[in-house]
């Protein structure tokens, strides 16, 4: 058919050929004839990085973008962004072009709002390459070593492997990493990260780049002095270079096929992230500074920082969010405003109601106080109320704060923080109920409850009756949850009298309930809670119920009074019996030991995967574990524990735990899942197996840490019963010993992706899921030759940099009985 004597052929030819000058760059470049515009898009040469147009990710407005992302990660993730301050509503009529040797990015107006912005004599040859490196750079198309300009000179929030960030001492400008406004907008943000412009090697994070918040410390070689972390990488590559003309930093991959960046994100932290594979989501590897509520005016205006909650921010009583919107982009910046407006003593509202002050104890005070002499505390009051600028004043020991600006870094501080006050917030009268309108209420309560008491005491006394036996004052809550009084429990323990054992906590003390019921007291001496967050955890602890859980009977709080009550555990502690037994007496035998490890594993399961949010434990040791008369194990001591909701994977939290069992991923402050607890648990199991602490002084003075120890010798082929209890004399299951070694060795992997979960250790000790050979940790492997150096173990870790293959693969038997095997 002749193409010539059809017009629609003829058009739709025309239409393709124009539309492939437009998309045929050569995969990877754009050149002088070309543009870019609407969905298209250059991918670099391995796919590895994409340019082009784009909307952020949670943002429902219209505004868009030129930017660069990642090709082969299914999460959409920008790491470069051109008009970050200038959005676009119509890419299909915007453009991407080279014009005199720039490059130039026209709106849907014609407007330039973009540009490379260089001077150059070669506009004729220049062509634009997006690299495999996440670099898109201008360069004389005959001459490939000559960059012209290039984005990794120009980072937005996000510094890739073989990045600078430093500063060009030639011109005194330094490189800044700036957040997005907030998750739906890449306009700069508050927070920003630089080297410092008078020279020294040191990064500082800054507030409005004017308020320096946190500084990584001057580097000495190898590491910034205020970055200990990164003695434990295994990951990066580190470099810092000072010459005549520049200063800076840059970093790389051992492994280059491990996709990383490195982010100033718009929680005012640095963070480092890896892509999983296996999970599809980023990783985070380490975020500075570690606690929330160290970044400066986080919570904007009014707000309340708090370390205990999620998300952090929340505005004061009697103020609401300014800017909702923002809030829900997690952008908390704007701060919060009144919901009722001051009256000042000059301006009386009509019933001439004068502000009040409402108490907010237990915070780390705002910045930026006015400071005055004051006698007392109603004097520094009525200072405030004077000026009627004042928001609130705090008083202690003849000093007066006032703030007359907006309340910044207000922070929720814990219990018996030493940097907990007490500020006094003004607000309008009718924010808080008056004194006449208080009394009216209580005398409506007191006759209306009269007639409800005389009714109910007769009931009062036939419950209480019929329950002779139980404690006077102890009231149910949350189920079947007792909520005790002190003065019951000092009763039912002989006023404390009988002490069972003690930790970082408090005590422990037996107590007999009037029905014989024999229970364990807990007194916590040095909780840092206050009385909201202990009732919530007692709350949610309570409703926890399985038969490798100690059961929590119930609790009292009065005042500064905290106590716990619960099942009374005959057998005590597992490390009553696995340290301080003699030979021949008060051993545990192996199959106890196999049963105990056994159950330990089914309670983590349930904590971490059954309950209706995730349960880390968090402090998982030999003292934690409880035994009944019948040896059955019982996870107990939750005061470490963190929730979880099921909405997130991972938690971000301040360093809890024990010395010796803590997992790598808590020294390098990252994000924490229920892999902590795995890590715990291995360390545990090596102790079971040879009933001695793994870190102890051997009889000729040295330090032996067990688990290196026993990878030595049997890495040299010597009998597994090499490094069982020597109380046992022998006398133990050999498959069952190596099963418990090699589950032991899977859950203290370095990397947290290459350890089991729970449900896949009890798959493993059940017999329903098959182990391989557990490759040793390399934080193991390194202290084989240098015993000398273990003890260091226990407070510093580094991982492996290889990734193994999966370690348990599904026999016949565990595909029919997997959907049992988790069952308590």
């Amino acid at each position: 058919m002749d193409v010539r004597k059809n017009p629609l052929l003829v058009l739709c030819f025309i239409l393709c050929f124009s539309l492939l000058t437009r998309l045929s760059f050569g995969g990877d470049t754009i050149s002088g004839n070309q543009s870019l515009s609407g969905d298209q898009t250059i991918v670099s040469a391995g796919g590895n990085f994409v340019l082009g147009f784009f909307k952020p990710g949670n943002s429902s407005g219209s505004n868009y973008y030129l930017g660069i992302w990642y090709g082969k990660v299914s999460l959409q993730t920008e790491v470069w962004v051109a008009n970050r301050n200038n959005p676009i509503s119509d890419p299909s009529s915007a453009e991407l072009k080279l014009l005199d040797g720039n490059l130039v990015l026209f709106n849907e107006s014609r407007v330039i709002i973009w540009s490379t912005n260089l001077n150059s004599t070669i506009s004729n040859s220049t062509i634009a390459v997006m690299n495999d490196t996440g670099n898109f750079f201008l360069r004389d198309a005959s001459n490939e070593s000559k960059i012209l300009w290039q984005s990794f000179d120009h980072p937005t929030h996000t510094w890739l492997p073989g990045a600078k960030l430093g500063l060009d001492k030639r011109t005194n400008v330094t490189q800044l990493l700036t957040s997005w406004k907030n998750s739906a907008n890449p306009a700069e943000g508050l927070f920003s990260l630089e080297l410092d412009p008078n020279g020294t090697s040191q990064y500082f994070i800054l507030w409005n780049k004017t308020r320096q918040y946190w500084t990584s410390g001057t580097w000495n070689g190898q590491i910034f002095s205020l970055v200990p972390e990164m003695r434990s990488n295994y990951l990066y590559n580190f470099s810092y270079v000072s010459n005549d003309e520049e200063n800076y930093f840059t970093y790389s991959m051992y492994d280059p096929t491990i996709l990383s960046r490195f982010i100033m994100d718009i929680s005012g932290q640095i963070k480092q992230l890896t892509w999983l594979t296996s999970s599809q989501e980023w990783f985070l590897f380490w975020s500075q500074p570690r606690e929330q509520c160290q970044v400066y005016a986080y919570c904007g205006a009014f707000g309340v920082c708090s370390g205990n909650s999620f998300p952090s921010c929340s505005c004061l009583y009697g103020f609401v969010e300014k800017s909702p919107n923002d809030w829900g982009l997690n952008d908390y910046s704007s701060g919060c405003e009144r919901r009722t407006p001051l009256t000042c003593e000059n301006n009386a509202s009509s019933n001439g109601a004068k502000d009040k002050f409402l108490v907010f104890s237990s915070t780390v005070l705002p910045e930026n106080p006015h400071e005055m002499s004051s006698e007392t505390d109603a004097a520094c009051k009525l200072a405030c109320l004077n000026n009627c600028s004042c928001n609130a004043y705090a008083y202690s020991g003849g000093n007066c704060s006032i703030w007359t600006e907006g309340l910044l870094n207000l922070q929720q501080a814990d219990d018996g923080d030493s940097s907990a006050h007490t500020i006094f917030i003004r607000l309008a009268a009718s924010e808080l109920p008056s004194k006449s309108n208080g009394k009216k209420i209580v005398i409506g309560v007191v006759v209306g409850s009269v007639a409800v008491i005389l009714l109910l005491g007769l009931v009062f006394l036939e419950i209480r009756r019929r329950r002779r036996g139980s404690v006077v004052n102890a009231k149910i809550v949350e189920g079947s949850l007792m909520a005790f009084s002190h003065k019951d429990l000092q009763i039912v323990t002989k006023n404390f009298s009988e002490k069972l054992g003690g930790g970082g906590f408090g005590s422990v003390f037996k107590g007999t309930l009037p029905d014989s019921t024999v229970i364990a007291v807990k007194k916590l001496e040095s909780i840092s809670q206050g009385e909201k967050q202990f009732r919530t955890e007692v709350s949610t602890i309570g409703t926890v119920q399985h038969v490798n859980l100690v059961r929590l009977r119930g609790f009292c709080s009065e005042g500064t009074e905290k106590l716990l009550v619960y099942d009374y555990m005959p057998n005590g502690s597992l490390d009553t019996h696995l340290f301080h037994g003699k030979e021949g007496s008060n051993v545990l035998d192996w199959k106890t030991r196999f049963q105990i490890a056994l159950g330990i594993a089914r309670g983590l399961a349930y904590l971490h995967e059954k309950c209706r949010d995730c349960i880390i434990h968090c402090d998982i040791k030999p003292e934690n574990i409880l035994l009944d008369a019948n040896f059955c194990p019982k996870v107990a001591d939750f005061g470490l524990a963190k929730l979880v909701g099921r909405d997130f994977s991972r938690v971000l939290t301040t360093m809890r735990g024990t010395r010796g069992y803590l997992a790598p991923e808590w020294i390098s402050g990252v994000a924490i899942t229920a892999k902590a607890d795995v890590y715990s648990y291995g360390m545990m199991l090596f102790e079971l197996i040879s009933g001695r602490r793994n870190t102890e002084q051997s009889e000729d003075g040295k330090v032996r840490f067990f688990p290196t120890w026993a990878a030595s010798k049997l890495d040299t082929g010597e009998d597994i019963f090499t490094i069982l209890d020597s109380k046992l004399e022998g006398n133990a299951d050999v498959e069952e010993v190596r099963k418990i070694y090699g589950v032991a060795c899977w859950c203290i992997q370095d990397d947290e992706i290459h350890r089991p979960t729970m449900s896949q250790v009890v798959q493993i000790l059940e017999g329903l899921l098959e182990m391989n050979k557990p490759p040793t940790p390399r934080t193991l492997q390194i202290y084989v030759d240098t015993p000398e150096d273990i003890v260091f173990f226990t407070e510093s870790s580094t991982s492996q940099s290889s990734r193994v293959q999966s370690h348990v693969s599904t026999t016949s038997q565990a595909k029919s009985n997997a959907s049992a095997s988790d069952k308590p």
